[in-house]
Formats: C-alpha cells, structure tokens, sequence
C-alpha cells in the first residue's frame, strides 16, 4: 500500500463514495450509511476510515499510513462545506462523532465519542449559532465526559458521581431540569477531574481531539469485552474495525428534538409491526445507555406496555409518518428487518444508522417465513435467515403455566425465554460461578459492554433501569438469554449482597426465576414444561428438509433420548454408547464382576446376568426408531470409570459373584492404568475378552429379530466395533461377530440385515483406511477423541489451559467444539478418500460432539459425508445447518 491508496470514503450531501458491496472494506456502518446516501435518505453528511487503516495500524506499531491525515483533512472539510460549519472555528464550529464500525455488528463493544469538537472557546460560538445556551453546554459536558472516557481513560464514574451529587444537593431529579448556569459548574468540575487525573488539561485543540478519537475507536478493537465478543460470536481479530466520522445533528435542542432506536419489526416475536422507543431532548447514548427509560415509539407500543407518556407517533406525528417511509424503503432494500439509530433536531429527522437486527430464535423464524411468504425472499433465503445456534432457545423448557409462583416484581420483557439460578450483582462472580456449574441470575442497575462476559455467563438478566433497546436487551436477545429490563421497583443495596423489591429483601445466592417473555421474576425455582415446535418451526425445518443432502441421526442410549430426537427429526442414531447402559446401580455390580473376573468362565457368568439387560434395551431402542438405522458401539469403557474404587463397593462385587474380596482387590489394583483413555478399552478389550462383545452382538441381533417380528418393520442394526488401529483387530472380531449374529438368525429363522463397521478415533485408522474398509462396511468418525489423539489433548483437562491458547490466537476456536479443518479434517478426508476407494459404497459419518455444531458440519459437507450425529436436542440445529451448508456450497461459499 502507499501514499496514493484510498483510505477514506466520504458519503452524504447527495453522494457516496461507497455502497453496501464495500461492507468488508467500509465495515457494516459505513456501507450502510453510504448505502442509505445513495438511497437519497437523510444522512448527515460524513466519512469512513477503512478497515485496511486498523489492520495496518496493528502492524505498524499503531502508527497510520501515509497520506492518511490528507486525506481525513480533505473528508472533514467537504462536511464542513456541506453543513455550512467550519471544524473548530469559534464561531461557526463543525461538531462531529466518531464511531466504530465492524464487519459484523458487535453492539456497544467499542467506542464511541459524541459532539467532538467543542472547546471552552467553540462552545460559546455554538450557543450563539443555535441561540441556545442551556445545549450548547449540555453538549460540551456530555463531550468532556465521553472523551475523558473513551480517550483519556479518566473513570466515568468521578463524573457520574460529581454529577448526581449537584444534582441531589438542588433537589434536581431529571438531567433536563439543569440549566446552562448549572452545566458551566459541572464542566469545571468535570475539568478538574482531568487535570486532577493526568496532570495536564483537558485538550482544547479540536484536531488532537479528532485524532485521539479515532485512535481510541481503532484502539478499542482489542479492548476486553470486544475479545471475548468476537470470540463469543466467533468474528476473526483480523478483520478490523472502520471509523467514521460524521457531523453531529442534536437531538438535544429542546422539544421538538428527540432521538431514537427503532426496529422495522418486532425482535422479540417478529410480529409485522414498528418497535422501538424514543427519547426527546436527548442524544442516542441516552437511549442505550439505560440511564432514562424512554417512551414508546408507536401508539400500539404504548398501550402495549401500558405506559402514559405519549408515544412519538402523538408526540411528534409529522417526524413520524417520515420515519415510516424510510422503515418501509430499508427493508424492502435489503429485504431483511432493520435496526434503525435516528435523530429529530428541530423536527427534521436524520437517519445515523441501519442494519440486520438482532432478534430472538422466535422471531428469526417467523421474520424468515412471514417474508417469504410476503414474496421478500425465497425460501432457501429464509432457510439460511436463522442461526442454527440461535434455535437452542426454542429446544428447552419455558414455564409451567399451571405451576405455583410467588412474583417478586415485573419489569419490560426484553427478551423472551425462562431460567431460573443464584441471584449475583457482579458479571465477574456470574462468570466465576458459571464456570463452577452453577446456574445464576445476574442483577444489576443497568448493563454495559463491560458486562459482556458476566451476561454470557448468566441464565438471565434483570435490570433495574433501561427500556426494550438498552444495551441488556439488545444483547440479551443476541445471546438468548431471557431479560427482564427496566425493572424500577428493584433496589440494590450499594454492598451488592441483595436487592430489595415491594418490602421484600432478596438475597445474593438466593433463587430466582425470570420470564423474559412476560417481564416477570418469581422467587425460588418454577417448574417448567416442555417446548412445542411446530407453527414457523415447523415450516422452516420443512424447507431446510427439502435442500439439505446430508442426513442428521442422534446420540442416543434411552428410550426417552431416542424418541426426543425422532421428536426433533433425527433419521436413526448414530451413536448408542453401551457403557453408558451400565452405569446404574443394579447393573455396575455386574460389569464389575465382570472385568474383576480372572478367567473365562467368570466373566461369562457375569455376561449372563448383563445379556437380557442389554436386550431389553436395545429393543426399546428399535421400537422407537423402527424403520431407521441404529449405529451400536460395542463396549468402550475407559476400565476406571467401571473399577469399583472403595471397599463398600469391593464388598459389593464380591456379594454377588461370590469372590473373595481380598482377591478382587488385588485384581482391581493390578488393572489400573496410568492413562485410561490410550489404555485396554475399546476393540482391544474384545480382542482380549471376545466373550464380552459376543454377548453384546447376541444382544442386539436378538433384539431386532424380536422388532422386526412384532412390528413387520425393517429393523437396521449397524454394529460398530471402537478404536480400532489396525486391519487385523477388526477383521478379527468381524469374524466373532458374523458367527454370532448368524447363528442367531439361524436360531429366530429371521432375515435381517446387519452392518459391521468401525469408528474412525485413531490417526493410523485414518492413514490406513483403504486397509480397514476391506472389513468395515461405515466409518463413524468419533471426532471427540480423534482430536484428543491427534493434538495430544486431553479434553477432560485442557479446560485450564485452552483460555490461553484462544486468547494467544494458537487456536481460533475450541477444537473440542469446533472441528479443526487442518489437522482433524485433513485426517477426515483421506479417511474418506482410502476407504471410498476400497469399497466405493461405504457410509460415512460423524458421531463426536462436533456432529451438533454449525461450523462443523459445514466442514462435514464439504467432506461429502453422508450424515452427522449429535445430541437429540441439537437434532434440529443439524438440520439446519447441513442445509445452510449445502446451499453456501451450490453457491460457491455464500448463502443469502
């Protein structure tokens, strides 16, 4: 790059250097601003510092490219001659913002500065212009306090407290009852907390202002809660952030001055109506920050929510019926529902920003299907509309209507959902106790984008101020996390130990359950009921049904995981772990027996009293999913998760097999393993002990024999032998298991078809695949430990130092949630290749945790395997994303 490339793109003032098809370069914001110029919307005239500036800030030790100042110089002049105003002259002064502006919207997580420009000189040319001294000052300590924030990094609450203090030593209760005499005060004090904290004045060169600005906002693209937001929604630290600079139009002027956040539909139940609320004589920050609860912006909104103060469509009715025009131009341009950041100053209405809402799963689906049937989009453009994630909302439990409840309060229901957890004032202990598994509820006074990494933590949210577009709604609704806003009623005690409500005293670690649906919170724990999904669900998935190639099966060992995920459509189970059978009281007993026993006949008497176990519960299995493939892995028990370890339980095994439990002691000690996981388990136990696979094998052929009979059915057992290395191991127990089951048929005098195959866990078993396929008729990548094997990781207990290596860049993502496409997935595709090759019919798929994760399975299509499995209640999710998947693949790497 030199001198000579572009860095700035100006818009506004009936042109636009850019348009929507620049997002990657101008960020979100600043395509959309451009965009809307274009549109011939009214947007204050403005510029945008490209994407390509942050990224090579970062690599030249934060220092900018050259030609850069030129270039903003010439930007901010062509605002000043679009406006009429020159930038920081005293008595025509050009007042701008500086605003971040990602690819993807990451709202509130960096830094904004309003009124840039103002100095104890140019606030005095601006009262004079706007003939209004009380604004002109309001503007200049609102500027001094952001950018001693943003900038200086002075502590917003000295400001916040000198101001409340003046405020309550006059009796004053509303920002707005302060006048210009009042504000002259606050700005010295507020002065002399800057020179107080640095040692130097507050800058009054309008310039260094501008340039401290937009290295803040470049700056803030690295700061805590925009890392663990981009790691959250998973946004790569390399694409940077946008600046834009704009000229400042004042929603603080008075009366007929107001600013706004609107949504062109509703984000919480996607109902086809304008949401969203207003605040008059004020600026956006007022809104969002949750400091003054803000009115309705429709008539309908108002008496929604019950409220007196008049909604901006009786208040100011003429602003109004033009914001509607521009809400309907929006969406049916970028044909999607828009959150909208609007200001009136002196009745004109000003647009500052659109783009894609957030909004809850409930309303993505029905967004997604209501425009499609309005002829907006397609139905494959409503399939890729939703976020697979984001339907994880919809697969869980809401309240029991019927259930008993002792409401402690009601507030704004900023985002639907139920949870119920510990009461806990601060984001840092509600992302500490979430790491110890418990459930909690996080209360505060309002949120802030520091608190991004405690509202992620939480079960739900209360906030005691704020209104349905504070910065808790918003990013509640995001996440999928219920919300309750604006709950005034709540007092939290300054030692955060508990809040008071009605006269009742709630304490921290006491529960509490919220319903973001209905703005309540009960205490105690409130029984809840299980989802119904049908309705836009319903028809969703059915689209998504009609384009995915891949098939989804579940992760299932009962009859009550099985029948959730046929609930959910799975189309078979990939994946029944039978030692997870094992584990209940009366059946431990004998699996102990079994290992402990030191010889063959031992270890059958106890494979006796496991065999009709085992068949009771694989025909409850293939009653359920009668008709649909059932993939069976044979015993994997890591041996230490079955060794009976106390001497009540030695005493146990010994009353039952009739052993000596001094004996069974020594056995148990002379089994133990240094490392489990690469230990006797697995196909190796078989090869050691084939009796045990032999009763597991009669096990399930009996059973499907048995379906198969009573329902006239196909019944498609699919027998999985774990861990296999080598040719030789399976070939092996191929052999022991064809015998068995054939003798069995032979026995029931029944047809039946069978699959042997193996899971695909170990690096070699990938390396010599073409080998193995001569004997396995499905590969099963079981991708948990596959990638355990192949990064070396245990992932019991790389938990405590993963943080470092995501925080550090070495991982992008948890590989133990997200397949690693490199490693893992290359191993993948040359297992896929080599067995192919041996036996082109083969069936591939994957039954490890990443068999439920969108970015996973758009790896698994590309792979071309034939299905994933994960668990029942992310069945759903699957499908969708293996259609999302197979759409961005017939577009060559893009969905709509």
């Amino acid at each position: 790059m030199s001198d000579k490339t572009k860095w700035v793109y100006s818009f506004g003032a009936g042109h636009s250097d850019g348009d929507a098809s620049l997002r990657n370069l101008l960020g979100g914001k600043g395509a959309n601003l451009a965009e809307m110029a274009s549109l011939g919307l009214p947007v204050p005239p403005g510029f945008t510092i490209t994407t390509e500036v942050c990224t090579a800030f970062y690599a030249n030790d934060r220092q900018y490219p050259g030609g850069l100042k030129d270039q903003v110089d010439a930007a901010l002049a062509k605002i000043g001659e679009a406006v009429g105003m020159v930038f920081g002259d005293k008595t025509n002064p050009l007042l701008v913002s500086v605003r971040s502006g990602a690819r993807a919207s990451m709202p509130g997580m960096m830094d904004t500065v309003l009124n840039l420009g103002l100095t104890d000189e140019t606030v005095k040319g601006l009262a004079k212009l706007s003939g209004d001294e009380r604004f002109a000052y309001d503007s200049y300590r609102r500027f001094i306090q952001m950018y001693s924030d943003v900038v200086l990094e002075v502590d917003h609450h000295s400001f916040e407290e000198l101001l409340e203090t003046y405020k309550e030593e006059r009796d004053y209760f509303l920002d707005t009852e302060l006048s210009a005499d009042d504000w002259k005060t606050i700005i010295e004090g507020y002065k002399k907390i800057v020179a107080d904290a640095l040692g130097k004045p507050f800058p009054q060169d309008p310039q260094e202002q501008l340039w401290g600005a937009i290295g803040a906002v470049f700056g803030s693209w690295r700061n805590e809660r925009a890392d663990t937001y981009r790691r959250l929604h998973h946004i790569p630290e390399s694409w940077g952030t946008a600046v834009n600079v704009q000229a400042m139009v004042f929603g603080n002027m008075g009366e007929t001055s107001a600013t706004g956040v609107a949504f062109t539909r509703d984000p919480s139940t996607g109902d086809n109506h304008y949401y969203g609320e207003f605040l008059v004589n004020a600026q956006g920050e007022d809104v969002v920050a949750g400091i003054r609860t803000p009115q309705a912006l429709t008539r309908r909104g108002r008496e929604a929510m019950d409220e007196d103060a008049p909604s901006m469509e009786e208040a100011m009715p003429k602003a109004y019926a033009e914001l509607e025009k521009v809400f309907e131009k929006l969406e049916n341009h970028y044909r999607d529902m828009q959150d909208i950041e609007f200001t009136i100053q002196n009745e004109k209405l000003w647009m500052l920003q659109t783009r894609n809402g957030k909004r809850t799963a409930t309303a993505a689906l029905k967004i997604a299907v209501d425009m499609c049937k309005e002829g907006l989009i397609s139905e494959e453009e409503a399939v890729c509309r939703v976020d697979p994630h984001s339907l994880d909302q919809l697969l869980h439990p809401s309240l029991d209507p019927d259930a008993p409840r002792d409401q402690l309060l009601t507030g704004l229901p900023a985002s639907p959902g139920a949870a119920s957890g510990e009461v806990v004032f601060n984001s840092d202990e509600a992302e500490r106790l979430a790491q110890e598994g418990k459930p909690v509820i996080l209360v505060r006074i309002e949120t802030s984008p520091e608190d991004i990494h405690g509202m992620h933590a939480a079960k739900g949210i209360v906030t005691a101020r704020g209104g349905m577009t504070s910065h808790a709604a918003v990013v509640a609704r995001g996440m999928g996390r219920p919300c309750v806003c604006g709950a005034g009623d709540v007092k939290i005690d300054k030692s955060e130990t508990f809040f008071t409500v009605g006269g009742r005293q709630v304490k921290k670690g006491e529960t509490v359950t919220i319903d973001g649906g209905e703005g309540k919170v009960f205490a105690g724990a409130v029984p809840t009921v299980q989802p119904e999904l049908s309705g836009d669900f319903a028809t969703l998935m059915g689209w998504a049904d009609k384009v995915r190639r891949m098939k989804v099966r579940a992760n299932a060992e009962t009859p009550h995981d099985a029948q959730v995920a046929r609930d959910f459509g799975a189309e078979g189970i990939g994946l029944c772990r039978t030692e997870h059978m094992f584990f209940e009281a009366d059946r431990i007993i004998a699996v102990r027996e079994m290992i402990l026993s030191e010889d063959k006949k031992g270890r059958e008497a106890a494979l006796a009293k496991l065999l009709p176990m085992q068949r009771s519960d694989f025909e409850e299995l293939f009653r359920v999913m009668t008709g649909l493939p059932v993939t069976i892995r044979l015993l994997d028990p890591p041996l230490h998760e079955f060794l009976p370890h106390s001497d009540e339980e030695i005493e146990e095994v010994a009353k039952s097999s009739g052993m000596d439990a001094g004996k069974l002691k020594d056995r148990a000690h002379k089994l133990h393993e240094f490392n489990p996981m690469l230990g006797h388990r697995g196909c190796r136990l078989g090869v050691s002990y084939p009796e045990i696979y032999e009763m597991q094998v009669r096990a399930i052929i009996e059973a499907a024999c048995s379906v198969a009979k009573e329902t006239g059915e196909k019944v498609t057992p699919e027998i999985m032998v774990p861990l296999v290395a080598k040719r030789e191991e399976l070939a092996i127990l191929k052999e022991r298991i064809d015998a068995v089951a054939l003798a069995v048929l032979k026995e029931k005098n029944v047809k039946l078809d069978y699959l042997v195959g193996t899971m695909i866990e170990l690096p070699r078993a990938a390396l010599t695949a073409d080998e193995i396929a001569k004997d396995a008729e499905f590969f099963s990548f079981g991708t948990n430990d596959l990638t355990q094997t192949t990064f070396g990781l245990s992932r019991d207990d790389s938990a405590a130092f993963l943080p470092d290596y995501l925080r550090q860049g070495i991982f992008e993502r948890d590989p133990f949630v997200t397949l690693d496409p490199e490693g893992v997935g290359a191993l993948i595709h040359i297992a896929a290749e080599k067995g192919r090759k041996t036996r082109p019919e083969i069936k591939l798929g994957i039954c490890g945790e990443h068999g439920g994760d969108p970015d996973s399975i758009r790896f698994v299509e590309g792979a071309g395997l034939d299905y994933v499995s994960c668990s029942p209640f992310r069945t759903p999710i699957a499908r969708l994303a293996a259609a999302q998947a197979k759409l961005e693949k017939s577009d060559g790497g893009s969905t709509a």
